[in-house]
């Protein structure tokens, strides 16, 4: 049984099959998707262990997949970009990589082994819980909810407060005019 889950995004089924063949047999189970949407959804259902990305990809590119990633800390694994025009990548990741790795297409079995090495090492350094704004924005208004909840619930508490001494003066009232009554 495969002990590593290697998913490998890219359109091309030769760079698919050309990557399974390079890694070493019966030490990864190699997932494949050719395309952006099928990537994301296989990193969503899969959570693999190492993810090879190519920039340029149908329906949802290569950067749009590398900020999904990016966006949720708990999508994130060490990822090799492949690019066979690395200044496409450079124009909107710029160097140094420091969390990833970039390999050049085409590539040979050598390359591939020791990008994939850098990206488990720049891995490491990949700050795993960077907020959103999306995180930001719901824990202030968690935090604004907490304090409302608190304020109403001091503002229960008075009202309650006020409930049984108008209560208590209530039943001095009666017990007054049945007194009286008598």
């Amino acid at each position: 049984m495969a002990s590593h889950k290697i998913l490998v995004i890219d359109d091309s089924r030769v760079i698919r099959n050309m990557v399974r063949d390079m890694l070493p047999k019966g030490n990864f189970e190699v997932l494949e998707a050719k395309d952006g949407v099928e990537g994301i959804n296989l990193i969503n259902q899969e959570r693999p262990n190492l993810i090879m990305l190519d920039f340029l990809l149908p329906r949802m590119s290569g950067w749009e997949v590398f900020q999904a990633i990016q966006a949720k800390p708990e999508l994130r694994a060490p990822l090799v970009l492949m690019s066979g025009r690395k200044e496409e990548v450079t124009e909107k990741l710029p160097e140094p990589f420091e969390y990833f790795e970039f390999i050049e297409k085409p590539f040979e079995q050598k390359q591939l082994i020791e990008a994939i090495k850098s990206s488990m090492a720049k891995f490491k350094k990949w700050p795993q819980a960077v907020p959103s704004a999306a995180a930001v924005a719901a824990a202030a208004e968690s935090a604004a909810g907490a304090a409302e909840l608190a304020s109403l619930t001091e503002k229960v508490t008075k009202m309650q407060g006020e409930i049984d001494t108008l209560k208590k003066q209530m039943t001095q009232l009666l017990t007054f005019i049945k007194q009286k009554l008598k």
